[in-house]
């Protein structure tokens, strides 16, 4: 079978559209990388494909939790390398739409299988992170103990960080030997797509009001009142979080919206800045890339 396709790049520069469009031209399905987009209700402060284009092509990952269940990269590599298997069964060619480095990088090279932290100090480390800075000091200290995981790691998933200083605290075991040895799980086609800096920076701002227009607010309360355990996850989630003190009354809207759209940029960059780490990745201009002229760049990409 052909390689996986895999659309990265960072929040609002035209990934899942792109997606789309190589998969109406391919007969691809669509497999989504993105760790949001796989809870049910979190549809448009994730920029969930719409029904229309969910009919049109399938798409694998989307809706299959409820808000407040605990998930992984782990946990989406096992069910991703499922949903692969059945892909390639229908000699159908798989494009990814990316939108967690963390789950693209577990496509790419894998993870390794690192031990549980125990409860008391996972319960230390969520305290820690909880502060303000306190990502930062926990991933400065594992740049200390080993700069090789670190590296691997992008700090605002704080999950993983935790688990690699908590391996590193309990066992003096730095966390990269975890993955020594472990191979990549699928051959691979890395795209990451990229617009220029302020014109990705007015489509994430503009992406914003077009979320809040849309009903976001509503989305934020109905998913409160469905699933009273959602709310870690929301906190979790920009644009999801910065509505949670407005709905208690205590941030206006106006101030949400601009701290989304602030939030929404950083995590651009922070993208940007993860998929450089690739040598292998193709950059395209976004602006300048249609579907047709990117499969012929990859030509001959799907073999078959």
């Amino acid at each position: 079978m052909s390689p996986l396709l895999i659309i990265a790049g960072p929040t609002g520069v035209g990934k899942s559209s792109l997606a789309h469009e190589v998969a109406g031209i391919v007969g691809a399905e669509i497999l989504s990388a993105d760790s949001r987009q796989v809870y049910r209700g979190m549809t448009i402060g994730t920029a969930k494909a719409s029904d229309d284009e969910r009919e049109q092509h399938p798409y694998h990952l989307v809706d299959i939790l409820a808000p407040g269940v605990r998930w992984s990269a782990g946990g989406f590599l096992e069910v991703a390398q499922k949903a692969i298997a059945d892909i390639e069964q229908r000699q159908h060619p798989v494009v990814v739409a990316g939108g967690s480095t963390l789950y693209v990088h577990a496509l790419l090279e894998g993870l390794a299988d690192l031990p549980a932290v125990s409860p008391s100090l996972e319960a230390q480390l969520l305290e820690e992170v909880a502060q303000p800075d306190g990502a930062e000091r926990l991933y400065e200290e594992l740049r200390t103990a080993d700069p090789v995981a670190a590296d691997t790691l992008d700090p605002s998933k704080t999950h993983r960080l935790i688990r690699f200083v908590g391996l590193w605290r309990e066992t003096g075991r730095r966390p990269s030997t975890a993955w020594e040895g472990v191979a990549p799980p699928h051959p691979a086609i890395l795209v990451v797509l990229t617009r220029p800096r302020d014109e990705l920076y007015r489509r994430i701002d503009a992406r914003v009001l077009d979320m809040i227009e849309a009903g976001l607010m509503d989305e934020v309360q109905s998913i409160l009142e469905a699933s009273p355990h959602a709310r870690p996850t929301l906190e979790a989630t920009i644009g999801y979080r910065e509505l949670l003190p407005v709905l208690d009354g205590e941030r206006h809207l106006d101030e949400a919206i601009r701290l989304i759209q602030r939030n929404s940029r950083r995590y651009a960059k922070r993208q940007l800045t993860w998929y450089r780490r690739y040598p292998e990745a193709r950059w395209v201009d976004a602006s300048a890339t249609t579907a047709a002229s990117l499969l012929a760049e990859l030509a001959p990409w799907p073999a078959g």
